[in-house]
This record gives structure tokens, C-alpha cells and sequence, in this order.
């Protein structure tokens, strides 16, 4: 990873975290706002339940190759995605919570963008882009540049299909600074999509 992009990426990171409380207090409001939460089929409740089960697997995926390799760049990226997207998460639940809204939902994920028959769940792959739990399982038993190069494939399918969740709310969603935080990830995520590409040409793999 080269330096300068590397602090790029971990700048933007401290940027998306350091909005975060003030995204969250303008999504709350003061509870006087007047403006009416948006409904539990919405778009943006859909975006925050969804976005939120996609991001957790993404954590777990990066403490655990964190514990299988020494390599600094992997490990350094692991934790920004790790830290990054657990903040994120805790965003969009505390979103549902001021909305008083269910954290999870009987619809088929993926259902506020009319895709709810998509990804057919199987072996805990629940929206596209996740990893399966069989895949989950290889992660946590490989060790070295093989650990890595599966983690970077397993993340890169995982971004790309996060990017296209983010792009579903940019496009769907309706409250204003949940479409800003989408779009952010669409961006972050995109450039990381090129990071790890340039970290699995190093070790003389490609995504799948």
C-alpha cells in the first residue's frame, strides 16, 4: 500500500467517524422537529436493517484475519474497515431506535429494493456479496499470504455488493443525511475496492 494512499483512506475514515455524531443528532432531531420518522417498509428503515447485518460480517471478517497475518498492510486495513463499518453500524441501528422502528423485519432482505428474492440465503449468505458461513469458516482457518489473499477476495465481493446496497439508498432513501452516509460509503468503499486489487496483484492473485 503506498503511504499517501493508504492516510488517504485512513483520513477518510476519521472523517466518516467524526460525522457521525452529528449525523446521528440530525437524524434525531430534538424530538420537536415536526418531521415524521419514516415507515418501518421504507427505504431508509430497509437501507439501516440491511446495511447493518452486511457491515457486521464485514467486522468479523477483518478481526479475524487480523489474527491470521502479520502483514501490516492487511492488518491496517482490516482494522479501518473493522472500526469504520462497526461505528457505521451502530449508526444505522441508533437510527431504527430514534425511529422507533424493529431491527429486524419478516421481509426477505433486500426488499425495500425490490431485489427481497436476490440472494437466496443459503449456508448464511443473506444478502449479495456476503460470505458464506463455509467460507467464513476457511477464513478462520487459514494462516499467511493465504489468509490474506482469501480475506481480500471474500472483502472485495463483500464492498461490491455493499456498494450496490448504498447506491439503493442514494437513489431510494429519503432521509437526507442516511442518502449523505450512503454515498460516502459508495466512495469509500469503491477505494478500497482498488486497494485491495492492488494488494492481491502483490501476492499474485485477482478478485474472484
Amino acid at each position: 500500500m503506498k503511504r499517501a494512499q493508504a492516510g488517504w483512506i485512513a483520513g477518510a475514515a476519521a472523517a466518516t467517524l467524526v460525522a457521525a455524531g452529528a449525523i446521528t443528532y440530525a437524524v434525531a432531531g430534538d424530538g420537536n422537529s415536526g418531521v415524521e420518522p419514516p415507515a418501518a417498509d421504507s427505504a431508509d428503515a430497509g437501507f439501516a436493517r440491511d446495511m447493518a447485518v452486511h457491515h457486521q460480517q464485514a467486522v468479523e471478517m477483518s478481526y479475524i484475519v487480523r489474527d491470521r497475518t502479520d502483514d501490516t498492510e492487511v492488518r491496517r486495513l482490516a482494522y479501518d474497515i473493522a472500526q469504520t463499518q462497526a461505528n457505521q453500524r451502530g449508526m444505522l441501528l441508533g437510527w431504527l431506535t430514534l425511529w422507533g422502528l424493529p431491527k429486524v423485519s419478516s421481509d426477505p432482505p433486500m426488499t425495500w429494493m425490490d431485489m427481497g428474492g436476490m440472494a437466496s440465503g443459503k449456508d448464511g449468505a443473506l444478502m449479495p456479496g456476503m460470505a458464506t458461513n463455509t467460507e467464513m469458516e476457511k477464513l478462520g482457518k487459514l494462516d499467511g499470504k493465504q489468509a490474506e489473499i482469501f480475506f481480500l477476495q471474500l472483502m472485495t465481493d463483500h464492498h461490491k455488493g455493499g456498494v450496490h446496497m448504498a447506491e439503493g439508498c442514494v437513489q431510494r432513501c429519503s432521509v437526507g443525511v442516511e442518502k449523505d452516509l450512503a454515498q460516502g460509503m459508495v466512495e469509500a468503499q469503491e477505494s478500497e475496492i482498488q486497494l485491495m486489487a492492488d494488494l492481491l496483484k502483490k501476492r499474485g492473485a485477482q478478485a474472484r
